[in-house]
């Protein structure tokens, strides 16, 4: 649904990466904010990154994409497989005005694991290519309650793949896809191949058209319409595997073309090397970067970016494509973007996405080291004001504490140095406490029921340094 707005209000980890187990809101739950942040701080190597990946592992399994192959490298050396639970708070209109408004919360829940490789098997991106095996997707389930005007449903689960049929429980089954026995042989080849090919069932086209076609209580079929939406056009996730580790070299849009009934087109366009995008999305392409430039001559004076049109050429499905260069525009003088530095570089990748954030409540942006070459009092100026005027959500993990002193306390979570207990929000802290002053006191004196830092002696640091040197001969 276009008008439908969909919103992470829960995470929990078991058994990924260094996180046995993690449990995170983000809701801000000391002031009501139209935004949504929330900023996740702590040491090195303390499970940051483990809640970016997890999130690219629930945007693959809305887009009905394969989960990620190296996510079953992430896997907890000491355990078979990992979870994950998702918490969605999702609003969406059952009428075309607007006038009939339902409101679902709804648990995801799914689990992965290391399966082998059929040799055979060349589709959904997993093959023998891939190494030794593949990510599979397992034990699927989707809880969720419904309320519009004074009809109610209670939470429960709705459709629960672990079963050797579809799905169960059978009243549901039947309330959502029917008895036709054709329909229950389409659904349970669907999810062995989706099984085999790394991809969720529950989020699958066939099953949503299934439901589509035969739902008896139309709203189960709005709530997968609006899901699917949202991971497929609403929701992004930034991070080292999609953003290179010097610097984010993509500028993702996401825009409508055509009339305001046609799906939306997501296009990528390059920072570091001229992009090839069909010929219909130069225009709305270069309106997009124009709209930027409000916002980003105001971070940067007397900067601006233009679109170059390097010429027309065929794309791969033989439609009309223009091969495009992002160009910088400084001082009367025009040059590749990718010269720029990677800090303007990081702010122009990601500004597209803020102003989308600030503009509109169906989006959530995920980015992994948020600060990484962005001036420290340029990027807490930049989330104070999205926090406070800002309308979608943001999820970021930085290592600069500026934020701290410019953001609302409620938007801020830390990790710990416990595995089995990995994120917590400091506790103890007066209206007048400067959260960045009682984070580093908490690192010395260890307050919290959690420590947040794996004490370090500065002593031992300066040996090892010289021992190294003696050993190197320096």
């Amino acid at each position: 649904m276009k008008n439908s707005v969909v919103r992470l209000e829960s995470i929990e980890i078991r058994n990924f990466k260094n996180v046995r187990y993690g449990t995170l809101s983000f809701r801000n739950v000391r002031k009501p904010y139209n935004s949504s942040i929330l900023g996740l701080y702590g040491q090195n190597g303390s499970g940051k990154t483990a809640l970016i990946d997890a999130l690219c592992l629930l945007k693959s399994a809305l887009c009905g994409q394969p989960v990620p192959p190296s996510l079953a490298d992430f896997i907890n050396v000491d355990a078979g497989s990992a979870s994950f639970k998702f918490g969605l708070k999702v609003t969406a209109a059952e009428d075309d005005d607007g006038d009939v408004t339902a409101e679902y919360d709804v648990i995801y829940e799914c689990s992965i694991r290391r399966d082998a490789v059929d040799p055979a098997l060349d589709k959904g991106g997993n093959s023998a290519a891939d190494g030794d095996g593949k990510t599979a997707l397992f034990d699927e389930v989707l809880s969720y309650s419904y309320k519009s005007g004074d009809i109610k449903t209670r939470f429960a689960p709705v459709v629960d793949t672990r079963t050797d049929g579809v799905f169960v429980p059978k009243s549901k089954y039947a309330a959502l896809v029917g008895r036709s026995v054709r329909v229950m042989t389409d659904l349970l080849s669907e999810k062995k191949f989706a099984a085999s090919t790394s991809r969720s069932f529950v989020f699958s086209k066939e099953l949503a058209d299934a439901v589509k076609s035969n739902c008896s209580e139309p709203y189960h079929a709005l709530l997968l319409e609006s899901l699917i939406r949202y991971g497929n056009y609403e929701l992004f996730i930034i991070n080292a595997a999609n953003s290179g580790p010097a610097a984010m070299n993509v500028l993702p849009m996401s825009f409508w073309h055509g009339d305001q009934s046609s799906a939306p087109a997501a296009i990528i366009v390059k920072i570091n090397e001229p992009s090839l995008i069909p010929e219909y999305a130069l225009s709305t392409v270069v309106r997009l970067v124009e709209n930027m430039n409000i916002v980003l001559s105001q971070l940067v004076p007397g900067l601006t970016v233009s679109v170059k049109n390097l010429g027309t050429e065929l794309m791969r499905n033989g439609s009309a494509g223009c091969r495009i260069q992002l160009m910088s525009n400084k001082n009367s003088r025009e040059i590749p973007l990718k010269y720029e530095s990677e800090g303007i570089k990081k702010i122009i990748s990601v500004l597209q996405l803020l102003i989308v954030i600030y503009n509109t409540p169906s989006v959530t942006v995920a980015v992994d080291e948020l600060d990484s070459g962005v001036f420290e009092y340029l990027l807490g100026e930049l989330l104070r004001i999205i926090s406070e005027k800002g309308k979608g959500q943001l999820i970021f993990t930085s290592h600069n504490l500026r934020p701290l002193e410019t953001l609302d306390r409620g938007f801020i979570a830390f990790t710990t140095t416990n595995p089995d207990n990995r994120y917590m929000r400091l506790n103890n802290l007066r209206t007048d406490n400067n959260l960045r002053d009682f984070y580093f006191r908490d690192i010395v004196l260890g307050e919290q029921k959690e420590a947040v830092y794996e004490p370090t002696d500065n002593y031992e640091i300066a040996l090892a340094f010289r021992e190294a040197g003696e050993q190197s001969g320096a």
